[in-house]
C-alpha cells in the first residue's frame, strides 16, 4: 500500500508541475520575463528549502534528465529553423560556436581564479561551463520575437552548433584535474573528432529519418511524430557512443529532416513543439529542485556571482563576439545585439552536474556560481532582448503565419497531401484571379487564408500578397507547385 501511494503521489506531483509550468509559461509572457526562469525558480519553491514538498539531490537523474531534454529541445528547434537561413550565417556561427566559446572560457576563468580564489583548472571549468550559450534558452526567447532573420538565424544556429566546444572544455579540464597525466594531442583531436562525426552521422541519420518517415506506410497518423522522436535520440544515443557530439548530431538531423518535404508534416511540427514546451518545464524545474536556496542566500557568494555575471554579460562575450564575426559583414549595432543576446541557460546547469558526479572539490560552490550566473544572464539579458533590437533599430518585418493547418487523414496512404504554400512579394499570381492561375492537372485550391479570415476560393477570387493558400495536389506535383509559388524575392 505504501509503494503504491507512493506512487500515485509522484503521479501526482508531476501533473501538478506540468499544470503549474503551463501557467507559468502564460504568465511569463504578460511580465516579459523567459520561462525558463519562472520554471527554476517553481523548482526551487518546491523543494525542501521552502514548501519541503520534493526533496531532490540526485545530480546524476538530473542530468539524465536534462540531456534527454535537450535532445527533444534541439531536435524540435531544428526540425523549425530554414537550411537557407542557416547556410547565409553558417561562417559566423561556426566561429562563435568555437573561438567565441574558447574567447568568453578564457575571459570568465580568469575573472574567476582572482574573484573566487580558486585554483587555476577550477577556475577553467566555471568559464568551460558556462562558455557556451543555451539553445533551449535562445529558442524560447527569440521565438515570439520580431528580430531580424540575419540575427536571429545567427544566435540559433549558434547556440545549436557550440555545445560540442563547452562540452569538451568541461571534460579536458575534468581529466587535467582527476587524472596525473593527460596527452593534450589525443584530446585536441578528440575535439575534431567529436565535431567532424557528430556533423556526419547527423547528416546521415537526418537522410534516414526523412526517407524512413515517407516511406513507411504506419496504420495510425500518431506514430509518424514518435517516428522522428525516435530518429532524434537513436542519433544522439549512436553518435554519442563513438564519443562523438550527439547534441551537434540531432540539430543537423533535424535541420535536415525539417527541410525536406515530409509526409504528416504539420503533425511532426505541432507534436514536437508540445514536446520539446514539456521537456523545458521538466528539465528546469528539475535544475531548480537540484538548488539550494539556502546556499544561494550567502551574501559573500552573491556579490561575487553578480560580479562574475557582470564580467560575462558585459565583457566575456562582447569580447568573443567582436573577435569572432568581425569580417562577416556585421556592423557594430548587428554585433552589440548578438552580445547582449548570448545567454546561458540549461547546458551550463547540466554541464555543472559534471563536477558534483565527479567528486572534484569545490565542485558545490563551482555548481553554485554556475546556476547564479545563468540565473542574472536569464533575468538582465532575457528580459531586456525585445528593448535592445528595438533600441538598436534592429527589427524586422512581421511575417505573416498560417492560423489554422489541414492534414488528410489517409495521407500515408494516399497519393495526396495538402500542401501549405504563401504568397509573398514578387509573386506572378499577386492581382490575378484564380480562374486565370495555371495549375497542374488534380491539383486544387481548397481554402485561402487572408488576415486571419477564411476566403472561399471562386474563379473570381483574386491573389493577393501574404496569402496562404492550402493546395490539394498529387504527391508527384508537389514540387513543381512550390516552384511556382517561389518568390522572385525569395532565397
Amino acid at each position: 500500500m505504501l509503494q503504491h501511494f507512493n506512487t500515485d503521489y509522484f503521479i501526482l506531483l508531476f501533473s501538478l508541475l506540468l499544470l503549474l509550468g503551463v501557467i507559468t509559461t502564460k504568465f511569463s509572457t504578460r511580465i516579459g520575463v523567459p520561462a525558463l526562469v519562472l520554471f527554476i525558480v517553481l523548482g526551487m519553491i518546491m523543494g525542501s528549502d521552502v514548501l519541503n514538498i520534493i526533496y531532490f539531490d540526485n545530480a546524476n537523474l538530473a542530468q539524465l534528465i536534462g540531456v534527454l531534454a535537450l535532445v527533444i529541445i534541439l531536435f524540435e528547434g531544428g526540425l523549425q529553423t530554414k537550411w537557407g537561413s542557416v547556410k547565409k550565417v553558417a561562417g559566423p556561427s561556426l566561429s562563435l560556436a568555437t573561438i567565441g566559446v574558447l574567447i568568453t572560457a578564457t575571459v570568465v576563468a580568469v575573472s574567476a581564479k582572482f574573484i573566487l580564489g580558486i585554483g587555476w583548472f577550477e577556475a577553467f571549468l566555471i568559464g568551460s561551463i558556462v562558455g557556451s550559450t543555451d539553445a533551449a534558452a535562445v529558442f524560447s526567447v527569440l521565438s515570439g520575437q520580431n528580430v531580424k532573420e540575419k540575427l536571429s538565424s545567427t544566435l540559433e544556429a549558434e547556440s545549436g552548433t557550440n555545445d560540442p566546444m563547452a562540452v569538451f572544455l568541461t571534460l579536458s579540464v575534468i581529466q587535467l584535474i582527476t587524472i596525473e597525466s593527460v596527452n593534450v594531442f589525443i584530446l585536441t583531436l578528440s575535439f575534431f573528432w567529436q565535431m567532424g562525426v557528430g556533423l556526419l552521422l547527423g547528416y546521415l541519420f537526418g537522410i534516414i529519418g526523412s526517407k524512413s518517415i515517407n516511406h513507411i506506410n504506419l496504420d495510425s497518423s500518431g506514430l509518424y511524430p514518435v517516428l522522428a522522436i525516435a530518429f532524434a535520440i537513436l542519433t544522439y544515443s549512436i553518435t554519442a557512443m563513438v564519443n562523438a557530439s550527439g547534441l551537434l548530431a540531432v540539430y543537423v538531423a533535424a535541420l535536415v529532416i525539417g527541410n525536406r518535404d515530409l509526409t504528416y508534416r504539420h503533425s511532426i511540427l505541432r507534436f514536437n513543439e508540445g514536446f520539446a514546451w514539456m521537456m523545458q518545464i521538466v528539465m528546469f524545474i528539475i535544475l531548480g529542485l537540484l538548488v539550494f536556496p539556502s546556499q544561494l542566500m550567502n551574501w559573500d557568494l552573491i556579490w561575487k556571482g553578480l560580479l562574475l555575471s557582470f564580467i560575462l554579460i558585459f565583457i566575456a562575450r562582447p569580447i568573443a563576439v567582436f573577435a569572432s564575426i568581425p569580417y562577416f559583414k556585421f556592423n557594430v549595432r548587428e554585433m552589440t545585439f548578438i552580445s547582449w543576446a548570448g545567454l546561458r541557460g540549461a547546458v551550463p546547469i547540466v554541464l555543472a552536474t559534471f563536477p558534483l558526479i565527479m567528486g572534484i572539490d569545490d565542485s558545490q560552490l563551482i555548481f553554485n556560481i554556475v546556476f547564479f550566473v545563468v540565473l542574472t544572464s536569464a533575468l538582465i539579458q532575457g528580459t531586456s532582448i525585445p528593448w535592445i533590437a528595438q533600441y538598436l533599430g534592429l527589427n524586422g518585418e512581421a511575417k505573416p503565419k498560417a492560423p489554422h493547418t489541414l492534414e488528410l487523414v489517409s495521407i500515408g496512404k494516399a497519393n495526396v497531401e495538402i500542401i501549405e504554400v504563401q504568397v509573398g512579394a514578387g509573386h506572378n499570381f499577386i492581382n490575378q484571379s484564380l480562374k486565370d492561375v495555371y495549375l497542374p492537372e488534380n491539383v486544387v485550391i481548397n481554402a485561402i487564408i487572408r488576415a486571419n479570415q477564411l476566403i472561399p476560393p471562386r474563379g473570381d477570387t483574386k491573389v493577393l500578397e501574404n496569402d496562404i493558400m492550402y493546395i490539394l495536389a498529387e504527391k508527384d506535383s508537389i514540387k513543381e507547385i512550390k516552384k511556382m509559388f517561389h518568390s522572385d524575392n525569395e532565397t
